[in-house]
C-alpha cells in the first residue's frame, strides 16, 4: 500500500513540474510576441522597415525558446503516460515540436549569416571608400 502511495507522489509531481514547464514555455511566447511587437511598433515609427529581420531573430529566440520547454512538458508525460494511446499522442507532439524547433534554429542561423553578411560588405566598402578619399 505504501509503494502505491509513492508512485501516486511522483506521478502527481511529475504532473506539477510538466505543468510549470508549460506554463512557462507559454510565458515565454508570450514575452517574444510582446517585445516583437514593441520592437514592429518602434521600426515603423522610425521608418526602419531595415529592421524587420532582426525583429523575427528576436522573436524566433523566444519561440525556440518556449518549443524547449514545451518538449520537456511532453517528455515528462511521456514518463507517467498510462496507455499507449497516449505516449503515441505525446511522441507525436514531440516530434512535431522538434522538427518546429530545428526549422526554426535552422532559419534563424541563415538571417544571422545573412545579417553578418551584410554587415561586413557595409564595413568592408566604408573602409574602401574612406582609403580612397584620404589625402595622400
Amino acid at each position: 500500500m505504501l509503494h502505491l502511495r509513492a508512485e501516486d507522489l511522483v506521478q502527481e509531481l511529475v504532473q506539477w513540474i510538466r505543468l510549470g514547464a508549460e506554463a512557462l514555455g507559454a510565458l515565454i511566447v508570450a514575452l517574444g510576441v510582446l517585445l516583437a511587437a514593441a520592437l514592429f511598433v518602434r521600426a515603423l515609427v522610425v521608418r526602419q522597415t531595415a529592421d524587420f529581420n532582426a525583429i523575427r531573430l528576436t522573436l524566433s529566440r523566444y519561440l525556440a525558446l518556449a518549443l524547449e520547454f514545451q518538449l520537456g512538458a511532453d517528455i515528462l508525460s511521456t514518463a507517467v503516460a498510462p496507455t499507449w494511446t497516449e505516449i503515441g499522442k505525446l511522441g507525436a507532439i514531440a516530434i512535431i515540436r522538434t522538427v518546429l524547433n530545428y526549422f526554426l534554429g535552422k532559419e534563424m542561423r541563415e538571417e544571422q549569416a545573412g545579417e553578418r553578411a551584410g554587415t561586413e560588405k557595409s564595413v568592408a566598402s566604408a573602409v574602401s571608400g574612406q582609403s580612397e578619399t584620404k589625402p595622400r
